[in-house]
C-alpha cells in the first residue's frame, strides 16, 4: 500500500469570488436533516415502534450526530471537496480514499433518481396531462442547468428550498403544540394518553425500538454533503465548525421534536407505513387541504435533496479525478478553480448521465433491475459512516502530533465515543442481517462494496513499485 498523504492543512487560498456564502451553508445544514424520509418515511418507524419512536430517534440521531461531529473535526482541520474520501486517504491508505468516494458517488446517483421519479410522481398528479417522464426529464434539466452555472445557483436552490422546509416545520411544531394543549378551535388538552394508552410507550417492547432504529436511520443520510460544500465557502473550517455545531439542535428539534409531537396528538395506531402522520396530524387539528399542503412540502424535498446529491456526487468524483482515482479528464472546469467559484461541469454531466441511466432502470423495471440497483446503496450509509469513524480514530492522533493547532474542532469524548459509534454502527448492520426486509440490502450492499475493494486493491497492485 502506499503511505498516506501527510495530514499538515494545506496553506490557506484566496478567499473564493463566487463560492457558497455562510447564509447557504446555514441553510443546507438546517435544510440538509429535513427530507421526505422524514415526512413519508416515519410513518414505517412509528408503525413498529409506537411511541417509543421518539427513542429510535434518539438513538438513530445520536449516531448521525456522532459521525458528523468526527467528520467536522477532520473537515475543520483539512478542508477538501472530497471531504470524507479525502480524510479516508490520507488516514487509512488510497484504498480507502478511492472505496468510500467511489461508494459515496454511486450511492447519490442511484438515490438521485429514486427522488426524482418520486417528485415527477407528485407533478404528475397535479397535471395529468403531463407525463411522468417528462416531468424527470425537466427536473433533471433544471437542476443540471443549475449546477453547471456557478455554485452560488446550487446555492441559492437550497437556500430557499430549505427555509420552506423549516418554515414547514416550525409551523407544524407550533400547531402540534397548540393541539396538545388544546389552543386551537375544536380540540381539547389530550395531556400524556397517547403516550401512555394502548399498550403503553412501549406497546412492542424494546424490540419496537430497534425496529425503528432501523427503519428511521437513514433518513439521517444527506448531512455529509455540508462538509463537502464547506470547501467552496470563503472560510471553510469556520463555516463546517458552525454546521456540525448546530447539528444536536437540529437532531432534536427537527425529528425528535416532531416525532413527540406526533405521538402525543394522535394516537401511535392512527399511523401508516406509506402515509405521513404530518398528514394525519394536520387533518386532525382542522388544517384545510393538508394532503396538498404536505405534498408541496414533499415536493420541495424531494428537489432539495435531488439538487444537493447531484452537488454532492459531482465533487465526490471531482476530488476522485484530482487525485488520479478517477479519469483525468473529469477534471475540466470553468469560470475558475473549484472553490474559488469554477464549475466542475465534466464532474457533473458524468455525475448526471448515470443519474439518467438509473431514472430510466427506475421508470421502466423498478420492480426488477432498478431494485437490485437499489438494494446495492442501501446499507452503503452505514459503510461510509463506519470508514469516517476509522479515518477520525488515526487521524485525530495524527494531527494532535502534527497539526495540533488545526484543531478548531473536536470530536467530544476522543477516543470513547468513538468507538462507541463504530460499535454502534457494528450493530445496526448485524440488526438488519436479522431482519427479513433488512437483510437483501445488507447482503446487496456488501457485494457492491466487496467489487469496489476489490478494483481497490487491483489498483494498488498494478502501481506498487
Amino acid at each position: 500500500m502506499h503511505d498516506a498523504p501527510p495530514t499538515h492543512p494545506p496553506a490557506p487560498s484566496a478567499p473564493p469570488a463566487h463560492g457558497l456564502k455562510q447564509r447557504h451553508l446555514t441553510m443546507l445544514g438546517l435544510g440538509g436533516v429535513i427530507g421526505a424520509g422524514l415526512f413519508v418515511g416515519s410513518g414505517a418507524g412509528i408503525a413498529v415502534a409506537g411511541p417509543a419512536v421518539v427513542v429510535s430517534y434518539l438513538v438513530a440521531g445520536t449516531l448521525a450526530m456522532l459521525v458528523m461531529r468526527m467528520l467536522g473535526e477532520m473537515s475543520a482541520a483539512m478542508p477538501a471537496s472530497g471531504s470524507f474520501s479525502v480524510h479516508a486517504e490520507r488516514a487509512l491508505g488510497r484504498w480507502a480514499g478511492f472505496s468510500v468516494g467511489w461508494l459515496y458517488w454511486f450511492m447519490l446517483v442511484v438515490v438521485l433518481a429514486v427522488e426524482a421519479t418520486a417528485a415527477a410522481q407528485i407533478a404528475h398528479g397535479w397535471v395529468p396531462a403531463v407525463d411522468q417522464w417528462l416531468w424527470v426529464l425537466l427536473f433533471m434539466v433544471v437542476f443540471t442547468a443549475a449546477n453547471l452555472t456557478a455554485v452560488r445557483n446550487f446555492g441559492e436552490f437550497e437556500f430557499w428550498f430549505a427555509a420552506l422546509k423549516v418554515a414547514a416545520i416550525v409551523v407544524f411544531l407550533a400547531l402540534g403544540l397548540l393541539a396538545v394543549l388544546g389552543v386551537l378551535p375544536d380540540t381539547r388538552p389530550v395531556g400524556l394518553s397517547n403516550l401512555t394508552g394502548r399498550g403503553g410507550f412501549l406497546p412492542n417492547g424494546w424490540d419496537g425500538v430497534v425496529s425503528g432504529v432501523l427503519t428511521v436511520v437513514f433518513a439521517f443520510g444527506g448531512l455529509e454533503v455540508v462538509t463537502i460544500a464547506a470547501a467552496e465557502t470563503d472560510d471553510p473550517a469556520r463555516a463546517v465548525g458552525r454546521a456540525v455545531r448546530s447539528a444536536v439542535v437540529r437532531i432534536l428539534f427537527f425529528y425528535v421534536g416532531s416525532m413527540l409531537v406526533i405521538v402525543t396528538v394522535l394516537p401511535w395506531t392512527a399511523q401508516r407505513a406509506g402515509l405521513s402522520p404530518y398528514v394525519k396530524v394536520l387533518d386532525s387539528v382542522g388544517v384545510p387541504s393538508a394532503g396538498q399542503i404536505m405534498n408541496i412540502v414533499v415536493f420541495v424535498a424531494l428537489l432539495s435533496a435531488l439538487n444537493a446529491n447531484l452537488y454532492g456526487s459531482s465533487r465526490m468524483v471531482f476530488s476522485l479525478a484530482e487525485r488520479g482515482e478517477a479519469p483525468r479528464g473529469l477534471l475540466k472546469t470553468s469560470g475558475g478553480r473549484v472553490g474559488g467559484g469554477g464549475v466542475p461541469r465534466r464532474a457533473v454531466l458524468a455525475s448526471v448521465a448515470f443519474g439518467f441511466v438509473s431514472v430510466l432502470l427506475n421508470l421502466k423495471w423498478p420492480d426488477t433491475v432498478f431494485l437490485y440497483l437499489l438494494n446495492s446503496v442501501g446499507a452503503v450509509l452505514l459503510f461510509v459512516w463506519g470508514l469516517i469513524a476509522a479515518s477520525q480514530l488515526k487521524l485525530r492522533r495524527r494531527l494532535e502530533r502534527e497539526a495540533p493547532g488545526a484543531l478548531t474542532l473536536r470530536m467530544w469524548c476522543f477516543p470513547h465515543l468513538t468507538w462507541v459509534t463504530l460499535a454502534g454502527l457494528l450493530a445496526v448492520l448485524l440488526l438488519m442481517l436479522t431482519d427479513d426486509a433488512a437483510r437483501p440490502q445488507v447482503l446487496w450492499s456488501a457485494g457492491a462494496t466487496g467489487l469496489v475493494l476489490l478494483v481497490a486493491a487491483v489498483r494498488e497492485r498494478r502501481v506498487r513499485p
